[in-house]
């Protein structure tokens, strides 16, 4: 994989200069929902005039609309280990920060902190691992899923970790994890190499040839990313987007989610301020032009940003969201603030308050993991997603993992308004042989049955 630096600058200098003919050509085949080239993505990006925009935010909501309805799936980061080799600048972790308190988990540290998480609701997880030779070693991490998975009612682990060869990546596979998610940060070469002085990840190589390696071993679900603010927003976004590009090309399926975190200050971290700041006007075309661009693919938003931004993303593209967040190993059992942490959040409310907002807006707080555990990953869900069968099975799946929040997990508060969301979105399914089947599951939840899905 080759990110082709010239001709995306080539490519955004031209678009800079199109006419408004070109623009209204463009956002036309936007509204498709079959994704836009490159050109047709830098041209999006440099929209500043506000109508233009508007028009962008428009498309994004009724593709998002479309193709993901109202499901919003929630999730929680778990921190195994916050020792690492590397020293990137913007990064907590980095091995020079000796502000940082060190900690890697226990198996038995790791299973209480599940258990916790368990008991707010949550169904899926994010593992998180600094990188390092010992403390993050396969051997570590597959045990961690291992003992999850039998000490729990967790059902799915998806993991972000450092690059690996094919063999470990294949361990990975066994243990049963769901998606891949690394992480280019920028793929401007020579801002990469100053951001990563030094330790394993300060080659830039091996790590953007990490999910063909990872797809190679059998996983079907990989994450990219980029942290916006290293590097110019518009390059980096349409590197990210090439490199989508690649792998759908080369594995008939591109990347199942695409992370848009950005530039946090962190305790002990090397950078005084952020070189190419991205507002929160910015952030939100970026995001809407993100989803049109690559429609099928999950947007994910971290507690890095506002309580409002979030919610303000949600209908521009955003799929996915963290709730309820510790960046620090521990940080669930230990309730409090941690100089331990990778970067500071800025999103601090609990897992039902999350789900409460997000029912008020009139989304469906989603915990559903059917799809990984009935084998509707990588190529195969992609090509359901495309074809328009996965919107209506996520939809109900989506309902029913409510109900079960709302059965066993959640605040009256929220119970209550969920149970009324439900009933109004039953009553828009057409098809009278499925409503029904929906409302019999839903029966079947709330006289104690779980785990039920379509």
């Amino acid at each position: 994989m080759i990110i082709n630096e010239q001709e995306i600058s080539k490519i955004l200098t031209e678009a800079a200069s199109v006419s408004r003919e070109d623009f209204d050509e463009i956002i036309e085949r936007g509204k498709e929902g079959k994704g836009l080239t490159l050109f047709e993505t830098a041209v999006l990006l440099n929209a500043e005039d506000e109508t233009q925009v508007n028009r962008i935010f428009s498309v994004a909501r009724d593709i998002k609309e479309k193709i993901y309805g109202k499901r919003i799936v929630l999730f929680a980061p778990l921190y195994l280990t916050n020792k690492c080799v590397n020293n990137c600048l913007y990064c907590g972790f980095r091995i020079e920060n000796k502000e940082l308190n060190r900690k890697t988990l226990s198996i038995n540290e790791i299973v209480e902190e599940v258990q916790i998480l368990e008991n707010q609701g949550h169904k899926r997880l994010l593992l998180v691992a600094g990188e390092h030779p010992i403390d993050s070693r396969i051997e570590y991490i597959v045990d961690v899923i291992e003992r999850i998975y039998e000490n729990s009612d967790i059902r799915r682990l998806n993991i972000n970790a450092a690059p690996m060869d094919v063999e470990d990546f294949a361990k990975l596979k066994k243990a049963g994890i769901g998606t891949y998610q690394c992480f280019q940060e920028t793929y401007h070469r020579e801002t990469y190499k100053k951001m990563h002085p030094v330790g394993k990840k300060s080659d830039y190589d091996y790590r953007i040839t990490v999910m063909d390696r990872s797809i190679e071993a059998g996983i079907d679900d990989v994450g990219m990313g980029v942290l916006f603010g290293l590097y110019d927003y518009k390059f980096d976004a349409l590197a990210l987007l090439q490199h989508a590009n690649y792998l759908e090309n080369k594995y008939n399926c591109g990347p199942h989610t695409i992370s848009v975190p950005r530039l946090r200050p962190a305790l002990g971290a090397h950078m005084e301020e952020v070189q190419y700041p991205i507002s929160d006007e910015e952030f939100k075309k970026l995001v809407a032009v993100i989803r049109i661009a690559v429609p099928y693919t999950g947007i994910i938003l971290s507690t890095r940003e506002s309580q409002k931004l979030r919610e303000e993303l949600l209908s521009l593209g955003v799929s996915q969201l963290s709730a309820g967040s510790s960046t620090s190993p521990g940080g669930y059992r230990e309730m409090k603030k941690a100089v331990a942490d990778q970067f500071y959040t800025n999103d601090n409310r609990c897992l039902d308050e999350v789900s409460a907002s997000i029912v008020d807006l009139g989304y469906v707080p989603s915990f559903c993991t059917a799809c990984y555990r009935v084998g509707r990953t990588g190529e195969q869900f992609m090509k359901m997603v495309k074809d328009g069968r996965m919107k209506n099975i996520c939809r109900y799946n989506a309902l029913l993992t409510l109900k079960e929040y709302g059965e066993t997990y959640a605040g009256a508060a929220t119970k209550e308004k969920s149970n009324l969301l439900i009933a109004e979105l039953i009553e828009e399914i057409d098809d009278p042989r499925l409503k029904e089947q929906v409302r019999v599951k839903l029966e079947k939840i709330e006289k104690g049955e779980r785990d039920l899905y379509i």
